[in-house]
């Protein structure tokens, strides 16, 4: 009788166990399948998408990921710009730009590097309290394609260390005040590719950011720009995709630095800042052309649509998207003597007795070349934003074709 029911229940279990493994692998089937089908959607909805969407839908997906960290404005000395030729025109380049400054308005435009080419800039800001330098360099790879690489540095230098001015007894001692220095680096790379299509361009452009404030923080980051380039006849379109991979700075805090400042003000600087920074993509699109007026002399005009994908203080603003429009022109003779002008960084502002104004950007410039050689000059922050410091910008650029 026992060993019969034992033999009962050994038979239960082991119906119990092909059940379970029946229903396990039926479950499994129908996981896959279920995969399966959703996996075959995606890859439809992602074969009929196009770039537009693609693009939103990163922005979508970014947000969602990384909405504690995000900022509306993170890495903004790469939003300045460089070469002084661009600044004259109100840095409405972006369809135009065809050199090695490429590497950063639009590394489509570096195909049209066909020889060893090097760029300098200078530039200062807030009356020379800001310090603004950039260097590049480009060359072709082959027929087709070509190669950029530039570094820029924006810095304010020897600032007042005061937070060990008074020592622990109450009394001041300024021998303890040091110097420091905050300074933002980023190193960019870029690629540019002609494709089959006649007047079409690609590029990319790989960004290393390093960001320094003292021996207080510092930060490493990283982002990917990509950009297309069009031209017939005498029409030129651009669309420039920067921060494409939502560019991230991780910051490294010195704690014992923090604690040093931590109670100076009341209710001010009581906890540590977050460690990452992720900044929004953002897009440029411009379309420019170019009149011969009389004979020798050309006017190249250009109109640029600067877009956030946020709400900001540009002069049009969604919660969706916020655009700053940019208009420019350059006007030369026989290609050697150029005059520049453009406005730009068009923004609603709030005085201070409240009411609400807009305020513009105008930029003059002028240049030559001689040879290879290109000296250019832009003086920025003028005119109708009333007490704003101006800015003076000095570029040259050597083209190495024309020296040969």
């Amino acid at each position: 009788m026992i060993k019969a029911i034992g033999l009962k229940e050994e038979c239960m279990s082991l119906l119990k166990n092909i059940l379970s493994n029946q229903l396990l692998n039926r479950y499994n089937n129908l996981l896959k399948n279920r995969l399966v089908k959703i996996y075959n959607k995606i890859f439809v909805i992602i074969n009929f998408i196009n770039l537009k969407k693609l693009v939103f839908l990163f922005i979508v997906i970014s947000q969602v990921s990384f909405g504690q960290t995000l900022r509306k404005y993170s890495n903004e000395f790469l939003n300045i710009g460089v070469d002084a030729a661009a600044f004259g025109m109100g840095k409405a380049v972006v369809a135009t730009s065809n050199d090695v400054n490429s590497g950063y308005w639009n590394p489509a435009g570096l195909v049209h590097v066909k020889d060893y080419q090097g760029s300098l800039m200078h530039a200062e800001y807030f009356a020379g309290i800001a310090k603004y330098d950039y260097v590049g360099f480009a060359m072709p790879i082959d027929g087709q394609s070509a190669l950029g690489v530039s570094l820029i540095r924006f810095g304010v230098d020897d600032i007042l260390d005061t937070t060990e001015l008074i020592d622990n007894q109450g009394n001041i001692d300024y021998n303890r005040i040091d110097l420091f220095s905050a300074a933002d680096y980023a190193l960019n790379i870029g690629y540019g590719r002609e494709l089959p299509v006649q007047g079409l361009n690609v590029g990319l452009n790989a960004k290393i950011v390093r960001r320094i404030i003292g021996d207080f923080a510092s930060s490493w980051g990283f982002g990917v720009d990509a950009a297309i380039q069009f031209e017939k006849e005498n029409w030129k379109f651009g669309l420039m995709l920067r921060d494409i991979t939502t560019t991230f700075n991780a910051w490294s805090i010195d704690e014992q630095a923090f604690e040093k400042i931590q109670n100076a003000v009341p209710g001010q600087n009581q906890e540590l800042p977050e460690t990452t920074e992720i900044t929004l993509p953002k897009a440029q699109f411009g379309i420019a052309r170019k009149f011969e007026i009389v004979r020798d002399i050309n006017v190249l005009a250009e109109f640029d649509l600067n877009m956030r994908f946020t709400r900001t203080n540009d002069v049009i603003s969604t919660n969706f998207v916020s655009i700053d429009p940019a208009l420019g022109f350059q006007v030369d003779y026989i290609d050697l003597v150029y005059v520049r002008g453009g406005i730009g960084n068009i923004q609603n502002t709030i005085e201070f007795d409240g009411s609400e104004s807009v305020s513009v950007q105008p930029s003059i410039g002028a240049g030559f070349r001689y040879r290879g050689i290109q000296v250019d000059y832009a003086l920025t922050n003028i005119g109708s934003i009333g007490n704003a410091l101006y800015s003076n910008v000095f570029s040259i650029k050597v083209d190495f074709e024309s020296l040969r």
